[in-house]
């Protein structure tokens, strides 16, 4: 036992607050092991393309496709000068580096942006002002502290990463999944004896719900400047996600108990909520639609012909890229695109 401890010291502290208060939610154990200040993911060393891969480290491509969108819904907004780039968990920077690479010709646009970085991990953080230097990015640590202006929001596997709370159903009874110590003293996962109301659920299982969804809902509806907000994540259109909480190191699937705070953890987006929330906020909803419908529209095979054309020892390795961010066995149906924008705004490019 003394080894395991060493060996995972997030364990250990999340049993003795269990052992102290009893048993705690599914959303509180995932935000205790992806953002304890000492223990957790995003307070160590997050590996980008090693526990997990994003669409922009596959293909540069990627990048240049949100470059382009967002370069049209400027010009569309009448191209608003300041006006704050913003980006929701930026990675590396690799996503931005990309984007802002692709719209340096477009000298206005450029002298215009205010890029800010909305980032939690201290790690992260140094390799993005690093990355992109040239830009002096602002760095906050929520979307409440991007400054009153007009926005240009772009989201890139960031919703997954909000803490989801289970509840299981069974027979007409609804109770919440909870994380507990079973006889041996180990993590598990158990059920809270409060019934809960079960209105709408109808089938034997476990649902998911993101709460973070409506807050974020709500500090968007709360800007009084002209926004658009793209959002690109992996989930579900029209059904509420179920069971789908899971941990990854080194691209593979692990267990969720395993070496807590090593680990990425992750649950689908349910996106049919997220536009729900979004239209009775009164902000405009565009979408979802699939990440292949979205890039394709954008023109992402012209731009791949064009980069073949000029880097033929490269072909395969873009080809490659393209493909699996737009084939629907791969990333292409799984991920969805959404775009949230005030009301004043019309029906971005793309849509």
């Amino acid at each position: 036992m003394k080894n395991s401890i060493q060996e995972c010291p997030l364990e250990q502290k999340l049993k003795s607050l269990i052992q102290l208060n009893g048993p705690i939610s599914v959303s509180t154990f995932m935000s205790i092991c992806l953002h304890d200040p000492e223990y957790g993911y995003y307070a160590n060393k997050p590996k980008i393309g090693g526990d997990f891969s994003t669409a922009p480290e596959i293909s540069q491509i990627f990048g240049e496709m949100i470059g382009i969108w967002l370069l049209n819904e400027w010009r569309s907004m009448n191209c608003p000068n300041p006006f704050f780039l913003v980006e929701l968990g930026p990675g590396r920077g690799t996503l931005m580096s990309d984007v802002l690479r692709v719209s340096k010709k477009y000298v206005d646009y450029i002298k215009a942006v205010q890029l800010v970085l909305v980032e939690t991990s201290p790690v992260l953080q140094k390799i993005q002002l690093a990355t992109l230097a040239e830009y002096s990015p602002l760095i906050v640590q929520c979307l409440n502290d991007v400054p009153s202006g007009s926005m240009l929001c772009i989201g890139n596997e960031f919703l997954d990463c909000l803490p989801a709370r289970q509840f299981v159903t069974s027979g007409g009874h609804c109770c919440e999944r909870l994380v507990g110590l079973d006889d041996f003293g180990a993590l598990s996962f158990g059920t809270s004896t409060k019934q809960l109301d079960t209105s709408g659920k109808t089938f034997d299982g476990i649902f998911e719900v993101q709460e973070g969804l409506s807050t974020f809902v709500d500090v968007l509806a709360d800007r009084k400047d002209t926004f658009k907000t793209l959002l690109i994540d992996y989930g579900t259109a029209s059904q509420v996600p179920q069971d789908t909480l899971r941990a990854y190191a080194g691209g593979a699937q692990v267990d969720t108990f395993t070496a807590l705070g090593r680990n990425d953890l992750t649950v689908d987006v349910d996106f049919g909520r997220l536009a729900r929330l979004g239209n009775e906020s009164g902000i405009k909803v565009s979408g979802p639609i699939s990440q292949r419908q979205f890039l394709l529209s954008l023109g992402i095979e012209f731009r791949l012909k064009n980069l073949v054309d000029d880097n033929p020892d490269r072909s395969k390795i873009l080809e490659d890229g393209v493909t699996k961010l737009i084939d629907p066995k791969e990333m292409g149906e799984r991920f969805k695109v959404v775009c949230l924008s005030s009301h004043d705004q019309d029906t971005p490019f793309g849509f």
